[in-house]
């Protein structure tokens, strides 16, 4: 037995070895991309900016639906909650923008431990049912509460202090694109952990087969809504980086089309990756940005047939793809070996 495990452990290792190398290389893509655009697109440091924001979303959204198999069409009352409440901290002299993206990750979580509560109570298409129900009270209740949120005009001049002291929020989108990229890189990371950890495989195991964890002694209940309050935290940084970034919060920040086409955003990338939901945030937002400069009035025929060609031709993402575009490639270097 003890030559068998040896053994054992032996061929794990480099799988795992293999794996830590292709996340670093993951990472390191992810942060050159990031200064490519920021070196290639200097004009448009803020819809960047925008598309980092987006990306925290989406991926707060993968770790719901693509590791735990809980459908959502409500994941923008988090990333509301944790704009608004960095907005309305920033109103009231907290203008240190790392505080503020804490105080939104707060409030997010705060979300998040609300909506998993209420969803999990469910199962199936009523989950879904209750998701939509709860962003759009968030959004009423944002709406309701002018006094505090601005309602329908929004919270707007919104004045944060330059970063660690020095680097000031330029009107160019500068110093917020770089802080954002540094906040999604660390956020990919620390996520990347996560789901890689006994934690997140048993996410993954909730997902394939609730009733044999449950058999196994697990409760489904506490890991789901741990996984519920994690993804809030990302949202809510987002919504955070969003409010910091265009210095307004509004009505859009927590609207049910924001959580539509982030989910569309995911499923387009890839579920249950992290990378899938980079991918489909910077395909769809791209495409949806040149495509509504060319021609404003029939874009969205035109991100629909991206939609359903990507659909058709790619069930798994455009993530699945490339993962068996450079596995084959792989394979070819292995045969020719």
């Amino acid at each position: 037995m003890q030559v068998i495990a040896q053994t054992e452990s032996v061929a794990a290792a480099p799988s795992t070895g293999s794996r830590w190398l292709r996340d670093v290389t993951g990472v390191i893509l992810i942060i050159a991309a990031g200064l490519a655009g920021y070196w290639l697109f200097p004009d448009n440091l803020a819809l960047l900016t925008r598309v980092i924001a987006i990306a925290l979303l989406v991926l707060s959204i993968d770790l719901i639906t693509g590791y735990c198999g809980v459908a959502t069409l409500g994941q923008a009352a988090l990333f509301g909650a944790g704009a608004y409440a960095a907005g309305i901290a920033c109103v009231n002299g907290v203008t240190e923008p790392l505080t503020l993206i804490v105080i939104g990750a707060v409030a997010g979580s705060a979300a998040g431990l609300l909506m998993g509560t209420i969803m999990l109570r469910a199962h199936g298409l009523a989950q879904l049912v209750l998701s939509i129900a709860i962003v759009q009270l968030f959004h009423e209740a944002a709406n309701k509460a002018s006094a505090y949120t601005g309602g329908s005009d929004g919270l707007a001049g919104l004045t944060v202090s330059p970063l660690f002291g020095v680097f000031e929020f330029d009107l160019w989108g500068q110093t917020a694109y770089l802080f954002g990229l540094a906040l999604l890189v660390v956020v990919f990371v620390v996520l990347k952990f996560i789901v890689s950890s006994p934690f997140g495989m048993l996410c993954r195991g909730i997902k394939q087969d609730p009733i044999r964890i449950r058999a196994m002694g697990s409760f489904v209940f506490p890991v789901l809504l741990k996984m519920f309050v994690i993804s809030g935290a990302v949202a809510g940084m987002g919504g955070a980086l969003a409010a910091i970034s265009t210095q307004v919060v509004g009505l859009d920040s927590v609207s049910f089309e924001l959580s539509a086409n982030a989910l569309v955003m995911l499923v387009l990338g890839g579920l249950g990756t992290l990378y899938g939901a980079l991918v489909g945030t910077v395909i769809f937002m791209g495409f949806e940005h040149i495509v509504s400069s060319i021609n404003p009035f029939h874009w969205m025929t035109m991100v629909g047939a991206l939609l359903i060609a990507v659909v058709i031709a790619a069930p798994g993402g455009l993530s699945g793809v490339l993962e068996r575009i450079s596995g084959s490639g792989r394979g070819k270097k292995g045969g020719r070996a």
